[in-house]
């Protein structure tokens, strides 16, 4: 075996050895266990989260798939309508033309050729990071068989009347030129103005004289042209007056009525609001509820519209903004301007402050589709991990509204909805069939396409073939875990569950496993502005995918986002080079020998450390495996950590060393190689679904593994509790000798032993505790020989330690450590003269701080005594430096 841990070397091998090797089976005789993939867009590139994702979906696909389950993982990618739409118009205007200027046709042309060029680089990076996907099923939203599916759940939710067309308030991005979704709208926190302005209150009866006015205060006094009344809270003593009355619009001369409407507050700013149907979502329901018109000033490209007027027709929104103010202040209307911070939502895809307007567009109504959803999670049947998202997900669907499923893009799933020329809407599954439902060929099709969100919202159905009753769909449906970042719960989460309850009348999963946010270090959003976005493939060409996928992991704690520091991977990395060289001692020592992995083992015959690591064993593939179906990732992980590194490789390891190194015989201590190889076979196993790379590397190593898999580790069986193995006795006992070798260990530092002094041990067990310890301690002496330090000159010895000896007990071993006479080195001596002057300073500070009257009556009690204690340790340490120095 090479010495140098290297992922690079053996990483790309294992990927290619294992394509074609994780396609499920259609039907089949095992139990399925089904992931479906979140599609990452098309055209996009990972980023951390993804890998996060990627890993523990891996991980439970391939631990499925070894307990003998007909996994599949099914991979895929979105058309993502807005951000692929937006790469290929941004290349049209670097070549100085436009998708108007090409037409519909040949701009889907582009977009076909570019997807066609990138679409494989999701696979890539997928295949980079270890992912077991069946992709012999890899599907993309815009396929034929997914466009069929979309179309029939389209005339489906028409014809029962939930799909209808109206006009409704959406986010508008003015760039994108388009409605856009709430998750598509990032919500910052800005430093804006405050305007207060005075509207005049019209009053016939003062007819000449100055008129009363009112105060209306508003960020965006450019859509004040757009007013159509002014709003105040019913009851508020300060304008009852003025119900029934009207005011003049500032700078348009418009009598617009005052309302008394409850979504106003009337503690808030003035207790006036200024009502804008067409550009404010509270404003378009206070306009509906009476019966207000509505003026549109801001067009869909962020412009004014000629309804602001002559002078503004044209200008752009925030240009208009300052114009308005201005006129404002010369007519006398602008009362004041203050300083404001307030949120503004702008559009993630084109970076602008999106425009609320109102728009004729396509609606779901999911109001039913909603209370199955609730349904589903509070009867159990979906249960969500965390369970603290419950509250979340009972708020959102309770309050749900119109989900608008129109997109005004050429990139998508076009609306199946047709125009005839008397103005008839015809909804169809085709063209043909929407002629022959008009009665004529005259038809012209919805330009619109639809929400992204809703051809992933089919996902888990439509991929396997719905709506035909196929093969797949009767193996693998409904699918058992999805896993997903939280902030997109509702947005495809609970969309995904309204659509497989109302199309399917099936949940499309049981457990939904939402995951954190990965941030940096210091615990900051990660993003390109910041500058502290990490590239995945960035950190597995460094680190290897098995040290990026086992850090992710072990970080996954419900409900919490994930600092992710580097040097956590590093660690990680130095995990996988301590299985490297552990696995490579054994093989080494074992050359030539006639040791294998046995498909069976027992512990008949067996030494206690062989049956102790066995026992160990067993607890642990229990507890990974309970961790693992609870979906504690991180518990799981750090069972693996600590039986690997600790009880593996520090333990098991320095435990098997003498009968490998010929210091015990194999009367003794038999068939130890047998056990070494067998828990190194079961072990490598118990972590591959974490660490799939490295352990399918060093499994093909070990002789006697074609036993088990002739062909890959991610095949063979997944270790169970073996109970035949386990051993309480044994466990307790070996863990009492581990301790005391442990607390030898570290009380020879305390006494400033140094590496090959010589040290007499002496270990005896303690009357009153486990009577069969004694004997336990006589049989494992040779053991308890290799591994306390006692210098070629030293011994362990089973008896009371003689007087004047270093002492202490841990776990029923009475352990005394005593330092034998040798003439020391130089060097040696002049350590000792430097640390026993170091310990005479730190004597002298300690006994002046405690003769000081003034520090004896201020500090609290519990600062004396531990002074005090501190003395008196440091004065006995002197005396163990000053005998030891005197002895020689």
């Amino acid at each position: 075996m090479e010495k140098q841990f290297d992922p690079k070397s053996f990483e790309p091998r294992w990927r290619e050895h294992w394509r074609g090797l994780f396609a499920a089976e259609a039907p089949s005789e095992r139990s399925s266990f089904v992931i479906m993939i979140p599609p990452p867009n098309v055209t996009g590139k990972l980023h951390i989260g993804h890998a996060l994702q990627t890993a523990l979906q891996d991980l439970l696909t391939r631990w499925k798939r070894m307990q003998g389950y007909n996994a599949l993982w099914l991979p895929g990618t979105d058309h993502a309508g807005i951000a692929t739409q937006l790469m290929v118009e941004r290349q049209l205007e670097s070549e100085g033309t436009s998708r108007e200027e090409l037409g519909r046709e040949r701009f889907l042309e582009r977009m076909w050729a570019w997807t066609a060029q990138y679409g494989d680089n999701i696979r890539q990076q997928l295949e980079r990071l270890g992912a077991s996907c069946d992709w012999s099923r890899e599907r993309f939203t815009l396929d034929e068989g997914l466009s069929r599916a979309v179309r029939e759940a389209f005339v489906r939710l028409h014809e029962e009347g939930l799909i209808y067309r109206g006009e409704y308030m959406v986010n508008w991005s003015p760039v994108l030129d388009t409605a856009i979704s709430d998750l598509e709208v990032e919500t910052r926190t800005v430093q804006g103005k405050l305007y207060y302005v005075a509207y005049p209150v019209e009053d016939p009866d003062r007819a000449g004289a100055e008129p009363e006015r009112v105060v209306v205060a508003t960020t965006r006094p450019e859509t004040m042209l757009g007013d159509t009344a002014v709003a105040f809270a019913p009851g508020d003593p300060h304008y009852a007056h003025l119900e029934g009355r009207h005011a003049v619009l500032p700078l348009v001369g418009r009598r617009i009525p005052f309302v008394a409407d409850p979504a106003v507050e009337a503690e808030f700013g003035t207790g006036l609001v200024k009502v804008t149907p067409s550009h404010d979502p509270a404003d378009f329901e206070i306009a509906r509820r009476h019966g207000l018109p509505a003026i549109q000033v801001i067009d869909r490209r962020g412009r004014m519209t000629e309804a602001a007027g002559e002078e503004l027709a044209g200008l752009d929104r925030f240009e208009a903004r300052q114009k308005v103010v201005d006129r404002l202040r010369e007519g006398g209307h602008l009362v004041k301007v203050e300083d404001y911070v307030h949120n503004v939502g702008f559009s993630d895809r084109s970076g602008e402050p999106v425009e609320p307007l109102v728009s004729t567009q396509w609606f779901c109504d999911v109001s039913g589709m909603a209370e199955r959803a609730l349904e589903a999670v509070r009867s159990g049947a979906l249960t969500l991990v965390p369970p603290t998202y419950e509250k979340t997900w009972e708020h959102w669907l309770a309050n749900v509204k119109p989900w608008c499923v129109s997109r005004q893009l050429w990139w998508g799933h076009r609306i199946p909805a047709w125009y005839a020329p008397d103005g008839r809407v015809v909804v169809a599954r085709s063209e043909e069939a929407a002629a022959e439902k008009a009665g004529t060929r005259e038809l012209r099709q919805d330009p619109d396409v639809l929400d992204t969100w809703f051809s992933s919202g089919l996902w888990p159905f439509s991929t396997l073939g719905w709506p035909e009753e196929t093969e797949d769909l009767r193996t693998f449906y409904p699918t058992d875990v999805l896993v997903t970042a939280h902030d997109i719960l509702f947005f495809w989460v609970a969309r995904m569950v309204m659509m497989g309850y109302h199309l399917t009348d099936r949940s499309p999963f049981h457990t939904c496993h939402l995951t954190g946010l990965v941030r940096d270090a210091e615990g900051q959003k990660m993003s390109k502005t910041k500058g502290n976005a990490v590239d995945p493939l960035e950190l597995v060409e460094e680190y290897g995918a098995d040290a990026v996928r086992f850090t992710l992991t072990i970080l996954d704690s419900p409900g919490r986002d994930i600092p992710l520091d580097p040097e956590r991977m590093a660690g990680y990395r130095a995990f996988g080079n301590k299985i490297w060289n552990a696995t490579r001692f054994a093989l080494t020592r074992l050359e030539g020998s006639d040791a294998r992995v046995l498909p069976e083992l027992g512990p008949e015959g067996l030494a206690a450390p062989e049956r102790w690591i066995l026992s160990r064993l067993s607890r642990s593939a229990e507890e990974v495996s309970e961790r693992f179906a609870a979906l504690r990732f991180d518990e799981a992980c750090n069972r693996l950590y600590h039986f690997f590194w600790g009880e593996l490789c520090d333990w098991y390891i320095e435990l098997a060393k003498p009968p490998l190194l010929g210091r015990q015989s194999a009367d003794e201590r038999p068939r130890v190689g047998e056990v070494l190889l067998s828990v190194l076979d079961r072990s490598l196993r118990l972590l591959h679904p974490v660490m799939p790379f490295l352990t399918e590397e060093l499994w093909h190593r070990l002789p006697g593994r074609e036993a088990i898999h002739p062909q890959t580790i991610a095949l063979a069986p997944y270790p169970e509790r073996r109970p035949d193995w386990e051993d309480a006795d044994v466990e307790a006992r070996m863990g009492a000798l581990i301790d005391a070798v442990t607390r030898v260990r570290s009380l020879a530092a305390e006494l400033g032993v140094r590496r090959g002094q010589d040290l007499s041990v002496h270990l005896w067990a303690e009357p009153d505790g486990d009577p069969g310890l004694a004997a336990f301690l006589e049989e494992q002496k040779t053991v308890l020989e290799w591994l306390c330090p006692t210098g070629d000159g030293g011994a362990v010895e089973l008896s009371p330690a003689p007087a004047g000896a270093s002492r202490d007990l841990v776990a029923g071993v009475n352990l005394g450590l005593v330092a034998l006479a040798r003439e020391p080195g130089a060097e040696e001596r002049e350590r000792l003269v430097g640390e026993l002057g170091k310990l005479e300073a730190e004597i002298g500070r300690t006994r002046e701080r405690l003769a000081n009257r003034q520090f004896l009556d201020k500090a609290p009690p519990e600062i004396v005594e531990g002074n005090r204690r501190r003395l008196a340790e440091l004065e006995e340490r002197r005396e163990r430096l000053a005998a030891g120095r005197g002895a020689r």
